[in-house]
């Protein structure tokens, strides 16, 4: 039985996808700022991880 979850709520899906890629883009923004700072390097790593979470999002339906 194939879970067909994400291509059945393809609003929550785009919802998801635009929060994730928003708060990611954000979060990458503060950390780059902070130069010269360990946080703000923890911050853009947690950037990256969300903009990776939208990729995700947005392959989901498209997986074998």
């Amino acid at each position: 039985m194939k879970n067909t979850f994400w291509q059945e709520h393809k609003q929550l899906r785009m919802i998801l996808m635009l929060v994730t890629f928003v708060l990611g883009a954000v979060l990458l923004f503060v950390g780059w700022s902070m130069t010269g700072d360990l946080k703000g390097l923890g911050i853009e790593l947690i950037g990256v991880v969300l903009i990776l979470v939208t990729l995700w999002l947005y392959n989901k339906p498209y997986a074998d």
